[in-house]
């Protein structure tokens, strides 16, 4: 018998390590498998960025029709493009006037709520004190309350003590339900802040009250813009606490739209709509952007 029948087959000599060679993907399929991994990569900020257009989408179709010319009282169908609300966002009678009551109600309320919100947050974050547990759960009431239970619990009592509907129970009504949420936002503020920083200004000789104003009010800043920014919104916007409150004489421009969108909402509604989402954006960029200049500024005075 031949010696050459009994010798095994030649074979490929393995790679480095000892693992065999990995199979090849069939031909083609490459073409499709990268799309694949490049979508399991990015799969949350596409879910996200498909999130936020949802969320801006109403906005969007506010702004773009604030540029329309409707042919009769509904602007609900396009129907040709124009400037004219814009050039004249007054030009309906009682707009500028319940817009103007808007503002001011919302900026005394943002007020008067932030500075009580944020004593209510210092007191709440930093001391001890009976009942707090207790304060704790009121301050998240008027979130989970209905608004509808609010209005009304609010209108029971100012007829029970006799105050007459208007500007004032409006304004009452706001500070109720925008303290809750400002005491929330510096409150989570605070518990984030690094007490060794208070504690430094102290050992370099600095007082209480210039500790305060120089170090902890500083950093509790982003919390009390937060807050304050949050209770703009929710007054500017709030139509069934301000129903129950507001009085006969007292119309602002939540009531106002809603009182016009019977008869057909003017374009000028859309216009304001537009203009304060513009003014809100501008404002988060600005804010953006002053903090990223101070962490630039920040990091190169850390390496200089």
């Amino acid at each position: 018998m031949s010696l050459a029948a009994h010798t095994p087959a030649p074979t490929a000599p393995a790679p480095p390590g000892g693992a065999p060679p990995a199979p090849r993907p069939p031909a083609g399929t490459a073409a499709w498998t990268a799309p694949l991994r490049w979508l399991r990569r990015h799969a949350v900020v596409l879910a996200g960025c498909a999130a936020l257009g949802y969320l801006l989408l109403p906005n969007a179709v506010v702004l773009l029709f604030s540029f329309n010319k409707p042919a009769g009282r509904f602007n609900y169908a396009w129907h040709a493009f124009s400037t004219d609300a814009w050039t004249d966002p007054c030009g309906v009678a009682g707009l500028c006037g319940s817009l103007g009551l808007s503002l001011r109600i919302a900026l005394l309320a943002t007020l008067l709520a932030t500075a009580f919100g944020t004593l209510a947050a210092f007191a709440l974050a930093r001391y001890r004190f009976r009942g707090k547990s207790t304060t704790n759960a009121l301050i998240f009431l008027p979130m989970a309350m209905p608004e509808v239970v609010m209005g009304a619990s609010l209108g029971t009592l100012f007829l029970n003590t006799r105050i007459g509907f208007g500007f004032v129970t409006i304004l009452i009504a706001h500070v109720m339900f925008c303290l809750s949420f400002v005491v929330v936002a510096v409150k989570a503020r605070i518990m984030s802040m690094d007490p060794r920083l208070e504690e430094a200004a102290r050992d370099l000789y600095a007082g209480p009250v210039q500790t305060f104003w120089r170090v902890t009010l500083p950093l509790a800043a982003p919390g009390i813009a937060a807050g304050a920014m949050l209770s703009f919104a929710l007054s500017f916007d709030d139509f069934i606490i301000t129903q129950f409150n507001a009085g006969p004489s007292t119309v602002t421009f939540p009531m106002f739209v809603w009182g016009a969108a019977q008869r057909g909402v003017p374009v000028q509604v859309n216009v304001v709509g537009s203009a304060m989402f513009v003014l809100a954006v501008a404002v988060v960029l600005a804010g953006r952007l002053a903090a990223s200049r101070r962490r630039t500024q920040e990091r190169k005075a850390a390496a200089g």
